[in-house]
């Protein structure tokens, strides 16, 4: 005990005599109570009296499998009379975990393979390796029907919202909560789409040109099907868009322009982007994508 200060030497005595204390009352005890089976589990032996090996320690998870950087398939979808529906997904590489996704909505003419042909694939990964939070784009063919319900029966919104988004759950994303993005016929259908799903499910919105007229009558050929068409399908003051993040880009060049710029006024709150040099084409579109997916990724992925 040399050399062991006063107070740890006055706690060992104290230990010591409970530990005397605690013996002798069990001895007292075992001469009053029966004797009992010990408390401790016997060791397990084998048939010749070996006892038993200890279990092996368990095998480590398996590390999991990084999703593929580029998914593409199709559905038949019932929304669009029975039509084969193209659709393909894009995620930055090294994904484990599920990604929300920014539905990117083609223009009229297009498909979801010229959308992804844009280097949508190789524009996430630089994104995401300039710090942007990971999230999935998806495009989906839509036709030229403007994304929503026409005389035919088509209705390429009602396949966005009641098909595609619930087949991309079991594409291993998450979809509690969605963006859009789209050009022209798409960014239209962006506008429509997103404000139909509601704010509780729809992150935000980026309208890209978006094909806007302020009467049917003004309408390119075949966008609607009449001027009740075209006032039940509006999205001028639409209630569903009055508390979503939104941004709209458009070139000061672009034959939208000026309805855009209407459309921008009559919103409650002023969006994000703006118009800037530019016309409705390839070029303008490209210029404004990086600033446009760094306001987009922290939206959809809070």
């Amino acid at each position: 005990m040399t050399g062991m200060s006063d107070l740890s030497r006055r706690a060992v005595l104290r230990l010591g005599a409970a530990a005397a204390t605690g013996a002798l009352g069990a001895y007292a005890l075992d001469r009053s109570i029966p004797a009992r089976p010990p408390l401790t589990a016997p060791v397990t032996m084998t048939g010749t009296g070996v006892p038993l090996a200890p279990r092996p320690p368990l095998e480590p998870a398996p590390a999991p499998v990084a999703a593929p950087t580029m998914v593409t398939g199709s559905f038949v979808s019932a929304a669009r009379g029975g039509i084969a529906t193209n659709w393909a997904i894009a995620r930055p590489p090294g994904q484990t975990k599920p990604l929300r996704p920014m539905i990117a909505l083609h223009g009229k003419g297009s498909s979801a393979a010229t959308v992804m042909e844009g280097g949508v694939e190789q524009g996430l990964a630089q994104a995401v390796a300039a710090g942007l939070p990971p999230f999935a784009v998806v495009a989906v063919d839509g036709g030229g029907s403007y994304w929503h319900r026409r005389a035919s029966g088509e209705d390429s919104g009602a396949m966005v919202l009641n098909e595609l988004i619930p087949m991309l759950d079991t594409r291993g994303l998450d979809t509690s909560r969605v963006g859009f993005l789209g050009w022209s016929m798409g960014g239209y259908g962006a506008l429509l789409l997103g404000g139909r799903l509601g704010a509780p499910r729809t992150a935000a919105i980026c309208a890209v040109s978006p094909a806007l007229w302020m009467s049917s009558g003004a309408a390119a050929p075949g966008a609607f099907d009449g001027p009740d068409d075209f006032a039940a399908n509006s999205v001028f003051g639409m209630p569903g868009l009055a508390s979503i993040p939104i941004r709209v880009d458009c070139g000061n060049s672009d034959p939208f322009y000026s309805a855009t710029k209407q459309f921008v006024a009559q919103l409650p709150s002023p969006p994000s982007g703006g118009f800037s040099p530019g016309g409705h084409d390839a070029s303008f579109w490209s210029s404004q994508l990086p600033a446009e997916l760094t306001w987009m990724a922290p939206l959809l992925t809070a």
